[in-house]
C-alpha cells in the first residue's frame, strides 16, 4: 500500500542543540558521520540521544564527539555493557579536519554539535566552528528576538 501524500513524515532529526545558538556565534557549518555501535543505532531510531551537553575534540588528526548521551534501549541485548556517554568518533574528511584544526589553534573557535539527524539511513552530526559570545552579546540577542516578536504583534493588530 503507497503512503499519501497527507501522512506526515517522521522526522529525520534526532537531536537538536539549541543552546549552541544562544552561547556562540555560529561561522562554518560542517556535515560529519557517526561511528555508532548497534544499540545505539536503535536507540537513535526510537529517539533516545541528547547532544546539549555535548563538544568536539580534536586528537591526532582525528575528531571525537564527547558528552553525548544515548540512553540505551531497556529491550537491548543482556552481553553488551553500554555506556550512553561514551566517546564516539567522528568521520570527516582530512582537509575538513585541518580546516578545524587550523581554527581552534590559531583563531580561537571551538567545535560544537548542532544537530543529529538521518540521512539516508545513516546518522549523521552537524558541527560548527564557533565563537563564544559575551554575557552583553547574548542581553543583546534576547532584546532583538523580543523587538522582533513585539513587532509581530503590533502588525498583526
Amino acid at each position: 500500500m503507497a503512503k499519501s501524500k497527507t501522512e506526515k513524515q517522521p522526522s529525520s532529526t534526532i537531536a537538536l542543540n539549541r543552546k549552541a545558538k544562544h552561547d556562540y556565534f555560529i561561522e562554518e557549518r560542517i556535515e560529519a558521520g557517526l561511528v555508532l555501535q548497534g544499540w545505539e543505532v536503535k536507540a537513535l531510531r526510537a529517539g533516545k540521544g541528547r547532544i546539549t551537553e555535548a563538544y568536539v575534540i580534536i586528537k591526532d588528526a582525528e575528531a571525537f564527539l564527547l558528552g553525548a548521551h544515548i540512553q540505551p534501549l531497556s529491550s537491548a541485548s543482556t552481553h553488551v555493557h553500554a555506556d550512553p556517554t561514551r566517546t564516539r568518533k567522528l568521520l570527516l574528511h582530512e582537509r575538513e579536519i585541518a580546516t578545524l584544526i587550523g581554527a581552534t589553534e590559531q583563531k580561537g573557535y571551538t567545535v560544537v554539535p548542532l544537530a543529529m539527524y538521518w540521512k539516508r539511513g545513516n546518522a549523521k552530526l552537524e558541527i560548527a566552528l564557533a565563537k563564544g559570545k559575551a554575557n552583553y552579546d547574548k542581553r543583546q540577542d534576547k532584546k532583538d528576538k523580543d523587538w522582533k516578536r513585539q513587532k509581530e504583534r503590533l502588525l498583526r493588530t
